[in-house]
């Protein structure tokens, strides 16, 4: 009788007989990379019950191998711990996701434009098309944005919306009927409706500086029934564990109103059938009304309710809409209102008094430094931090004494790869030294801090890790525009220990997962390049060929495709995700390479053309980003 094998098992004899010490799942003949500093390297790692009983070389762990055991055979290929996204709106982008259009990772505007249109063939009456983060022009051969005459060709009547970054929308005809935008219509707060010489609305909306009316349009879209949200939440989980995720933290966000929106992942909790481990927070919606959400929270429920896949683990992002500062580098740093601090105390103090950690969105140091001094008033009387964990979100700016504050006061810092997507024009506004450290991850572990990275994803960062991790290690944006010195940047192993054993250390399962070792959860992924060898620009294609969630494989392709968990298929039929995927991979297909060629060859001709017409020499290399003969 021979154990259960997914590939060539050589050198491995089941033992005769089936007994308790025998393995559920042995991965064998892989370059194992632990992340445990006791044992920093394996050759083969035995799984039983969902957690790891062994690792070792193939011959010690042979005796492990029974009748029943799967063995998977590595082919020699890098095997790590599986990731841990520390930021990421996964339950609000998993109601969702099947909606949208994904540009993440296409290579040109033309191609993007090319899905668009075919996307506008099979989307039905009433619904949209919604391209929602993860994109930006540097990563488009063109090097620009697109323009709504572009969408009105391209769908010219369904409506599109076409979220880019933090900073604005660019919505076809179609979109701004459907809006229901007219002249009449007024600008929200902190936002613009652009208009053009008419008064009529020209389908750009910017966020000056916030992003609400980005986002409350975004809302008048129609929504998945709760059949198709759970479909839906199934595949968005599936695709993270396509880049080697395993758990996540996910940080609310507005519009994502609890208990109602998080039923979806709570079902799937019930019924076993999470693929990616998620401890989520609580973000009150209503401004003027966060007390009374976060009094009636801790009345009823408490951080780490739930279990190893599903737990409650704290408040925030924000506590108060007043103390929440926007990151659209694009505008002016905005000036919070005078006085936020009284509510925003009052808050923390229900929040220390009754258990609860939280975790703050903080892009500026300015910010931070006010939000310091009501943290070290409550130190001052003994209630804070009183054994919570509490946290900074983002802290691009972030200054050297007030990490020293944050370190004195027992916090901890999760970092964003937003800047891969707005170093440019963060780099615009602030300039090369600014940028230099925006934000500073390495003067924070410099001072022990515990830091964990993730993406922010998927309104404006691409939920690709691999994207995150390739700009901590090399300092660059998806473009290639270098941002930070050396002195600022890590290394692969200190990078990926923030992916994995950070995300965990801000939970408190540092001791059970981020790491593969005996007793550990069985969380690890087989990777296509391995990570620690490959050119740093090659980081960004990796993906996983195998990942494996509490021993449960959850993700396979390459020689293993078909040994993964079913999933149901994707619905509604007419998703772009359907017909397209996720995230675009570099290596898809000739029709990727073919309209990457040819808008190369159109960037040059149309810089060519602009230069005769202004008098002025072309730039070598590609146009700026945001083309101004092409805005409007």
């Amino acid at each position: 009788m021979n154990a259960t094998t997914s590939m060539p098992v050589a050198g491995m004899t089941p033992s005769p007989g089936r007994h308790p010490a025998t393995a559920d799942l042995v991965v064998r003949n892989a370059k194992v990379y632990t992340g445990d500093p006791a044992r920093p390297s394996a050759g083969a790692v035995a799984v039983r019950a969902g957690r790891i009983v062994a690792l070792g070389d193939d011959h010690e762990l042979a005796g492990l191998v029974g009748p029943a055991t799967r063995v998977v055979d590595a082919l020699g290929r890098r095997l790590v711990p599986g990731l841990n996204d520390s930021h990421l709106h996964v339950i609000r982008g998993g109601l969702n996701y099947v909606l949208e259009l994904r540009w993440d990772g296409v290579r040109s505007l033309r191609r993007a434009l090319a899905m668009l249109r075919e996307q506008a063939g099979r989307t039905p009456k009433g619904q949209w098309i919604r391209v929602v983060g993860g994109w930006t022009p540097e990563q488009f051969a063109e090097r620009r944005m697109p323009t709504v005459a572009e969408l009105n060709a391209a769908a010219p009547d369904t409506p599109v919306f076409v979220l880019h970054l933090y900073q604005s929308a660019l919505m076809n005809r179609a979109a701004v009927i459907a809006a229901g935008f007219t002249r009449e219509t007024p600008d929200p707060r902190g936002g613009q409706i652009v208009r053009g010489r008419d008064g009529e609305p020209t389908g750009v909306l910017l966020a000056a500086p916030g992003a609400l009316v980005l986002y409350s349009t975004l809302a008048k879209a129609p929504r998945l029934d709760e059949a198709d949200r759970r479909t839906s939440t199934i595949h968005f989980l599936r695709e993270l564990n396509r880049f080697g995720l395993t758990s996540a933290l996910d940080a609310a966000g507005g519009f994502q109103n609890f208990p109602d929106d998080y039923a979806t992942v709570t079902d799937l909790a019930r019924s076993g059938e999470l693929t990616l481990r998620i401890a989520y927070y609580l973000f009150p919606q209503t401004p003027g009304q966060e007390l009374d959400d976060l009094r009636r929270w801790t009345e009823t429920v408490r951080p780490g309710d739930g279990d190893e896949w599903l737990r409650l683990a704290g408040a925030g992002e924000n506590l108060t809409w007043a103390a929440a500062d926007f990151e659209n580098f694009a505008e002016p740093r905005p000036a919070l209102d005078d006085g936020y601090e009284a509510e925003f105390e009052q808050a923390v103090r229900l929040l220390a008094e009754n258990g609860w950690g939280f975790r703050l969105h903080a892009t500026y140091d300015e910010t931070i430094r006010r939000d310091l001094a009501v943290f070290e008033k409550l130190a001052a009387e003994g209630l804070f931090p009183a054994g919570n964990r509490w946290l900074f979100d983002h802290a691009e700016t972030v200054r050297d004494d007030s990490l020293d504050r944050i370190a004195a006061l027992g916090g901890a810092l999760s970092v964003q790869n937003r800047m891969s997507f707005q170093g440019g024009v963060f780099l615009d506004r602030y300039g090369a030294e600014a940028a230099s450290r925006t934000p500073p991850v390495r003067a924070m572990l410099d001072r022990g801090l515990t830091v964990a990275a993730g993406t922010d994803a998927t309104r404006v960062s691409s939920y690709n890790p691999w994207v995150a991790l390739h700009w901590l290690v090399t300092g660059r944006t998806v473009g290639g525009t270098p941002l930070y010195p050396p002195a600022n940047l890590l290394d692969r192993r200190q990078a990926l220990d923030l992916y994995t054993r950070g995300g965990a250390r801000l939970t408190g399962e540092d001791e059970v997962k981020g790491v593969l070792r005996e007793g550990c959860y069985a969380d690890l992924a087989i990777l296509s390049h391995d990570y620690f060898t490959v050119p740093a620009e090659t980081i960004p294609d990796i993906e996983s060929v195998l990942t494996v969630v509490g021993g449960r494989i959850v993700h396979a392709a390459a020689e293993y495709a078909g040994l993964e968990e079913e999933a149901p298929p994707v619905a509604p039929a007419w998703s772009p995700v359907a017909h397209f995927g996720g995230y675009a991979a570099r290596g898809d297909g000739a029709a990727q390479a073919d309209t990457v060629a040819e808008a190369v060859a159109e960037s040059g001709r149309h810089r060519a053309w602009r230069a005769a017409r202004t008098g002025t020499d072309p730039v070598p290399g590609p146009a700026h980003p945001v083309d101004p003969c092409l805005s409007h």
